[in-house]
């Protein structure tokens, strides 16, 4: 081979070579160019995730919780909710649960009342209600004022139309009670006639509904007895503490009886298991 072809296949050879080289110079730079932009997006992706994070969970944690209630029948959550006023201002984190459970506690119609945080910015607030099971009337600063009876003896106050105009609630007065305070209790002898009015009005007969007033007559060395208001007579019937369905059931026997035979007849005695009746 002449010096010439030689000197031309080299020029070629070098040539093809330095293509080569330039071509995985530009592979290399691409490469690079390739790993930092995915390091871009990784980073903007990392911080995007961490914002989100802060907006969703770590802010919420730090501004004013949503408060939701459960429980709730016959009062506003208006007027829990001015109980709370004290912690109005509180952020979740700042929230005190311990003490918005006993400031609820401390309510006189609420009779159990649980507080929880829930991450992360939730407040659940589940309130059971007191259920009346009698009511009365009491003179508050020189305004007669309805007060609800609950089955444990506990007073508490309804401004509720459907518990005011219940027939199933019977209206009690001669009740020992002075001076009208919060979530006050009946002395401890008055929770069997609760519970007595309470299984009565968990019956099918609303036997209440005939009933206008029932009268607690106090007695010697603490007792009681009962004085009945028929809401279809104008009589009133003498009974002892023993209020149940067969009681009653007897009194509005011998009502239809008496008042049969003899029609002006103004008290009807059923206590000491006899019966006697007095005309006008």
């Amino acid at each position: 081979m002449s010096d010439a072809a030689i000197s031309d296949f080299e020029e070629f050879f070098g040539s093809f070579e330095g293509v080569k080289t330039s071509e995985k110079t530009d592979k290399k730079a691409s490469e690079k160019k390739y790993i930092a932009l995915k390091i871009v997006v990784f980073v903007l992706g990392f911080f995007l995730f961490v914002e989100g994070i802060i907006y969703a969970f770590v802010l919420p944690c730090f501004g004013h919780p949503a408060i939701i209630y459960s429980g709730l029948d016959s009062f506003a959550r208006k007027d829990i909710a001015e109980r709370l006023a004290p912690l109005s201002n509180s952020s979740w984190t700042g929230f005190d649960t311990d003490r918005a459970a006993s400031i609820l506690s401390n309510v006189s119609y609420i009779e159990r009342v649980s507080v929880d945080k829930r991450f992360p910015d939730k407040i659940f607030i589940s309130v059971k209600e007191r259920a009346p099971v009698a009511k009365t009337i009491l003179s508050v600063n020189g305004v007669s004022k309805s007060v609800q009876i609950d089955e444990n003896c506990v007073l508490f106050s309804i401004q509720s139309d459907s518990i005011l105009q219940d027939s199933s609630v019977p209206l009690i007065s001669g009740l020992p009670i002075e001076n009208l305070q919060e979530g006050m209790r009946l002395p401890a002898k008055y929770r069997v006639l609760m519970e007595q009015i309470s299984a009565i009005r968990n019956l099918s007969q609303k036997y209440f509904a005939a009933i206008s007033e029932i009268q607690v007559v106090p007695k010697e060395y603490g007792n009681y007895e009962l004085v009945l208001y028929p809401t279809q007579a104008k009589v009133r019937v003498l009974t002892d503490r023993s209020l149940t369905e067969d009681a009653l059931k007897y009194m509005m026997v011998v009502l239809d009886v008496v008042n049969s035979i003899e029609p002006d007849v103004v008290e009807v005695d059923l206590r000491y298991d006899s019966l006697s009746y007095r005309c006008r």
